[in-house]
């Protein structure tokens, strides 16, 4: 049978168990609750932070140009950037309304004049016949071309309609992310020393050294990968206006961004070498061809160059973690899957130096052993 203080203290166990059990509940439930209200606000208070990290150079450069005035400087950045995010934007999305606006007034007018195919376009490998028989029936009779080909048209037309919206929504959430990193760069040493605190908290003594790991790595990715993409886009963009590629500025959009998402420009430039092919003499198109392969594989020499400068994690990594990281959490993972990888890079380099370092008192003090042992027989022999 129970005896009463038994009985006493399985009730308190109970009781005890029961009051943790909600106490814990209603954390979970305001966590979530938490987390739902600020959820809106995680990926633009990232990239803040991320761009400020990025940008915390210039805005000291700057600084000292305006003579100490932090918050000057950095709302100078962050308004150039805005500006800078719109005009491409601006620029592009005039272009695509301009050119669906006149291809509305010509199909309406009725006077289309698509010029036919030449022999080129039929001798190029693999698909040049069907390319010329596509290119001719839209040549020869325009209407027939747009019922056969409808399907695709409209499925085209949803996916741009789509793509333009996702744009405008991700132009806006880049405009919140420069304000907030705008209010970053204005209170660095602030915001720098909260989230060392955090560090060191959540990781101990390492903390700090991760937390600069953090930055040098955010830098070293957008010079490797953002920088390198606008170079490539760069290069290939003059090759496009100087041959008056149509949409020359659209096609350097597209190159830019595939160089982000570490796809290769030849997906756009392999196209356009076969359209100036077709409309160009021999000589021009050659020169051609030849600048936008030069500018296509030109970030095998950047992103050995510009990549891990400034980090002692190893080019490779970072590039590993940037790639997929973007394929696990879009154009944001690029920071963070390098940032990742690298501090476990971090640990498994300190785990292997902790290891060595307790290889060598032991291998020591088993010297000292052996020359123990072996002391007082060679004093038997010498008797």
């Amino acid at each position: 049978m129970e005896n009463p203080m038994q009985h006493s203290q399985s009730k308190l166990f109970i009781n005890n168990m029961m009051e943790s059990a909600i106490r814990i509940g209603l954390l979970f439930i305001l966590v979530v609750w938490t987390y739902d209200i600020i959820k809106p606000f995680v990926i633009p208070v990232l990239w803040g932070a991320i761009i400020a990290v990025a940008l915390m150079p210039m805005t000291q450069r700057l600084e000292r140009a305006l003579k100490g005035r932090r918050g000057v400087a950095a709302s100078i950045l962050a308004l150039a950037g805005i500006i800078l995010l719109i005009a491409p934007f601006w620029i592009v999305s005039s272009s695509l309304f301009e050119g669906i606006s006149h291809t509305i007034e010509v199909l309406q007018s009725g006077d289309v004049d698509i010029p036919g195919p030449t022999q080129k376009i039929a001798d190029l490998p693999l698909v040049g016949d069907k390319l010329y028989e596509i290119w001719a029936l839209f040549a020869t009779n325009l209407e027939k071309a747009v019922l056969h080909f409808l399907p695709q048209i409209k499925t085209g037309v949803s996916a741009a309609a789509g793509m333009l919206g996702s744009s405008l929504g991700t132009l806006v959430m880049f405009i919140i992310s420069l304000a907030i990193a705008g209010g970053f760069m204005a209170h660095a040493e602030k915001s720098a020393a909260a989230v060392s605190t955090v560090a060191v908290k959540v990781a101990g003594t390492h903390g700090e050294e991760w937390t600069s790991l953090t930055a040098a790595t955010i830098r070293s990715v957008l010079l490797g990968v953002v920088g390198v993409a606008f170079i490539q886009s760069i290069l290939i963009g003059s090759a496009l206006f100087t041959f008056s590629i149509p949409a020359a500025g659209l096609f350097t959009f597209i190159v830019f961004i595939l160089g982000i998402a570490q796809l290769p420009p030849l997906l756009v430039v392999l196209p356009l070498i076969f359209y100036v092919f077709s409309t160009h003499d021999s000589t021009p198109a050659t020169i051609f061809t030849i600048w936008v392969l030069v500018a296509g594989i030109s970030d095998s020499v950047l992103k050995p160059m510009l990549m891990g400068r400034g980090v002692d994690v190893p080019m490779p990594v970072i590039l590993i973690g940037a790639i997929g990281g973007m394929l696990t959490a879009g154009i944001i993972g690029l920071f963070l899957g390098a940032v990742v990888l690298a501090i476990w890079y971090e640990l498994f380099m300190t785990w292997l130096k902790a290891e060595k370092a307790l290889k060598k008192p032991a291998e020591a003090a088993g010297g000292e052993d052996d020359k123990l042992v072996s002391a007082p027989a060679h004093e038997g022999a010498d008797d």
